[in-house]
């Protein structure tokens, strides 16, 4: 049993029948395609999965991150496609959602699109769940706009404090920022247009990782200091594709999404570039600037591991072993435009799985 993102399944699929076709062949599988320009660090492998890896049987509860969720899936389709006694549930309600069943035990694996928070893993340790945690590849948030508002190109973290953080609350028109923006060292010239936010919701890592990384840094220089939350008042939703909807459905709309999710849908959104400093240099979100970390808002991508289903079940064990095979995610991240880890991190992930084993 699979849940996954709508449009991917066919993608999947795909997946699939090449990685088995090389695995039978002996030939190897392309670099990961993206659509960004530039370098990337060199994959662990450019090999697909290795067909000698074990069999594995039984069945999987994953659940998590909405970010993470298409590479879990995307994997567990391999691995049932050569073993027909393999089943699976992989979910994507959000790295916090995920987390809570996690930490009640009610899963095998949670996936994060950040690392899980202290009192997340206090939860977990008085429920006597130990775990492992596992690095799997990078992504970035993207921003966005209507690709009809050619009045944004790029937006610093003041401008975008000034337009989503908890100081604006109330602000409908992009115009109404410039105040605060003015005050955060921005120059930028906001359009005197509407502004309708759509985003990720409290339950999502996404929300999480855009509040650690542009809103609390400002907010907490505030005096007092200000709630490092966003502005109550936008659009949320734990479903990426309704975001995307969302930012389509309105000429000036302003929203953020993983990466990857903003990739497949470049026909519907305008992608924002991004600078860390007020009128600092403006980076596009690529694969290569994800990867080496110039993208301000990259991010890492995590699968955790309960470490007694793991040693109880061994469809938890195979199946994470097949993740981390050579060629497994590489092969996954030709289709899902994640940015693989360069092949130093990925061996260091594999280390930390075998030790916890």
């Amino acid at each position: 049993m699979t849940n996954t993102t709508p449009g991917r399944i066919a993608a999947f699929a795909l997946i699939a029948t090449v990685a088995l076709g090389a695995c039978s062949s002996g030939g190897a599988s392309t670099a990961p395609s993206t659509a960004s320009s530039g370098a990337v660090p060199t994959p662990a492998t450019s090999g697909a999965p290795a067909s000698s890896a074990a069999a594995v049987s039984g069945t999987i509860n994953v659940s998590g991150s909405s970010t993470v969720e298409p590479i879990s899936t995307a994997i567990a389709e391999l691995v049932k496609q050569s073993n027909p006694d393999f089943n699976f549930t992989v979910t994507g309600p959000g790295t916090g959602d995920g987390f809570k069943t996690f930490c009640k035990g009610e899963t095998d694996i949670s996936d994060a699109s950040r690392k899980i928070k202290d009192e997340e893993a206090a939860a977990c340790a008085a429920a006597g769940i130990e775990y492992t945690e596992l690095k799997i590849a990078y992504d970035g948030m993207t921003v966005m706009t209507s690709p009809d508002n050619a009045a944004v190109e790029c937006l610093s973290f003041a401008d975008l404090y000034a337009l989503t953080g908890p100081q604006s609350q109330g602000f409908d028109k992009w115009s109404a920022a410039t105040e605060l923006a003015k005050s955060l060292g921005s120059n930028t010239v906001f359009p005197d247009a509407d502004l309708s936010i759509t985003g990720p919701g409290e339950e999502s890592g996404t929300y999480d990782s855009y509040v650690e990384l542009v809103i609390t840094p400002i907010a907490s220089k505030q005096t007092p200091p200000a709630e490092s939350a966003t502005r109550p008042d936008y659009v949320a939703s734990a479903n990426d594709n309704a975001i995307i909807a969302g930012v389509e459905g309105s000429p000036t709309a302003l929203g953020w999404v993983g990466f990857a999710f903003a990739e497949e849908n470049k026909d519907k959104v305008k992608e924002i570039q991004v600078a860390k400093e007020p009128n600092g240099t403006c980076i596009a979100p690529t694969a290569a600037t994800i990867a080496d970390g110039t993208y301000p808002l990259s991010r890492s991508l995590y699968i955790y591991v309960n470490k007694a289903k793991a040693a109880a079940n061994p469809a938890v064990a195979g199946f994470v072993d097949y993740y981390l095979a050579d060629g497994t995610i590489s092969t996954v991240l030709q289709t899902v435009p994640y940015v693989n880890l360069p092949a130093s991190e990925l061996d260091a992930t594999r280390a930390t799985w075998e030790a916890s084993r």
